[in-house]
């Protein structure tokens, strides 16, 4: 038994209740398959073949490689730790007419908090923030996609994933101290065009701003 118990907020109740009360067996397919894009075996496998691809890679993509790895190895890890620390019943045991509707059961019962795909996606997310806007805007938006998969299952309460993804973030910025990734330097070598019209616009605004 963990050491914590975690119960659920009205708001999450009521999600979960609107969610079991209106939901078909073809969206909870759908769910049940988008969910595996957040799978911490299918993530760990991708940033360990990008990983090898990018040995043969300057070192500013060697950096970022070890930085997404690490990460990602880390954030996968980390709900698990939790979990022995916190218990909490997870929404799908507590419907009888969701399952009805195609709602299925979700890993074990007690381990609703906080939810590790969010963790996964958060960490990744957080990553991204270092990419040009046109990239970063489409990762986030598939990090939010697959985030409400698990919200849609009834595998988590909405406060598990917006703890879960508050997690990845804070993990993540904690090993940029280690890896050094999302210095400066990287940015302007690895996308000198970005770092050039970051400086103009910067440069721009302030000009707008002198004038009388």
């Amino acid at each position: 038994m963990a050491l914590v118990r975690v119960e659920p907020t009205n708001v999450d109740v009521a999600i979960a209740d609107a969610i079991s009360g209106h939901t078909r067996p073809g969206p909870e397919r759908a769910a049940k398959a988008l969910t595996w894009g957040a799978d911490e075996h299918i993530l760990c496998a991708l940033a360990a073949g990008w990983w090898l691809w990018c040995r043969g890679k300057d070192a500013d993509y060697r950096r970022a490689s070890d930085h997404v790895l690490l990460t990602t190895l880390v954030s996968s890890a980390l709900p698990h730790l939790l979990k022995v620390v916190f218990d909490q019943e997870r929404p799908d045991r507590r419907t009888i007419r969701g399952h009805w509707r195609g709602i299925p059961f979700s890993g074990k019962r007690l381990d609703a908090f906080p939810s590790g795909h969010a963790v996964h996606i958060g960490a990744l997310a957080s990553v991204a923030s270092r990419l040009p806007a046109k990239q970063r805007n489409v990762i986030w938006s598939l990090g939010a996609g697959l985030v409400l998969t698990r919200i849609v299952l009834l595998a988590h309460w909405a406060s598990d994933v917006a703890v879960g993804l508050a997690v990845g973030v804070l993990t993540e910025r904690l090993l940029r101290k280690l890896t050094g990734y999302g210095r400066e330097p990287d940015c302007a070598t690895s996308y000198p065009a970005v770092c050039k019209f970051s400086h103009d616009v910067r440069a721009e605004s302030t000009i707008e701003a002198l004038r009388p």
